[in-house]
């Protein structure tokens, strides 16, 4: 048999612009070794779709992997200082310059990561306001608990992510943006799929069963502890970023944050932060599934598929 990097698949449609390919699904299933695997092969760059990448010296808790990338070109990763704020409407800017550039120069764009709405978004062609801070609102919200947030939120139309509002702050956010459509209905109008210019993309979302991710999950997390998420953390506390700037990237820099500031034992940081991640896993496909709902086609594929047989499979669906 031939070795994957032997193994050449042909462009479909128009012989000047390669079909884009997004890979997506849970954390910890192995999207950046699949998506690098296909740019190797298919003459392709790298779009990071994944909402905490974008910063720097952020590696370990958003599981940046650099190394995996190898010659492969990747693009939004590495593109604004921590603890600074980046968002949805910053993201499909930079996606669409992105993208444009990987095509015009005769490349494939592959678009990979676990931030659903960035990618639906993105594929959708959906273009949003830069939604501006209402401080009325945000001081009405600042004594709310998250639970408290999340029911008011949950009484708006969803239109922005609710995959990540593990802070307080990413909550208010979220109603801030759903707030400004609600008194402009005119540009959230201008949101919506009618006004969208679709990219063609074959989507393909790796399959892995609850109970391995759950394992990967836990495994993964161990060692970046080992690794020094500790030490990278308090090295950005140290740099002069606030501690509710990192608390407000939920997950990894919430939880370790907070054991660096004594207010969580390393064990209880160990057992909230592994929770949380497996119930961000689990909001992840949910949004998936929304996608494939709302239109999406997505090709789910084993995730523990040997290389040769991942590329063959999705040969077949280009």
């Amino acid at each position: 048999m031939a070795s994957v990097t032997d193994m050449i698949i042909p462009s479909q449609g128009n012989a000047d612009v390669l079909r884009a390919i997004a890979v997506v699904g849970p954390t910890a299933c192995g999207k950046t070794h699949r998506a690098v695997q296909l740019a190797s092969i298919l003459n392709g760059e790298i779009i990071s779709a994944d909402s905490r990448q974008v910063y720097n010296d952020m590696d370990l808790g958003t599981g940046k992997d650099l190394d995996e990338y190898g010659d492969v070109k990747y693009h939004l990763i590495d593109i604004c200082p921590a603890g600074s704020r980046y968002n949805l409407h910053k993201y499909l800017r930079d996606f669409n310059l992105a993208f444009a550039d990987i095509q015009t120069r005769g490349k494939r764009p592959i678009i990979c990561g676990g931030s659903g709405m960035y990618v639906e978004h993105a594929l959708n062609g959906i273009s949003l306001p830069d939604v501006p801070e209402n401080t009325e609102l945000r001081h009405s919200l600042h004594d709310k608990s998250l639970d408290e947030l999340a029911a008011i939120l949950a009484g708006y139309k969803q239109l922005h992510n609710v995959t990540d509002i593990d802070s307080r702050a990413r909550a208010i956010r979220a109603i801030e943006i759903q707030d400004y459509y609600l008194r402009h209905p005119k540009e959230a109008i201008s949101t919506s799929r009618r006004n969208a210019k679709p990219i063609d993309a074959l989507i393909i979302g790796l399959d892995i069963p609850r109970e391995e991710r759950r394992v990967r999950i836990s495994k993964r997390l161990k060692l970046r502890l080992d690794n020094g998420l500790i030490r990278e953390i308090q090295e950005l506390l140290n740099s002069g970023i606030d501690a509710e700037d990192l608390i407000y990237y939920g997950l990894e820099y919430k939880y370790v944050t907070l054991y660096v500031m004594g207010e969580l034992s390393y064990q209880e940081m160990f057992n909230q932060l592994e929770t949380a991640i497996h119930q961000f896993a689990k909001r992840q496909m949910t949004w998936f599934r929304g996608m494939e709902r709302r239109g999406s086609t997505i090709h789910w594929l084993p995730y523990d598929l040997d290389d040769a047989e991942f590329i063959t499979r999705v040969s077949e669906l280009l």
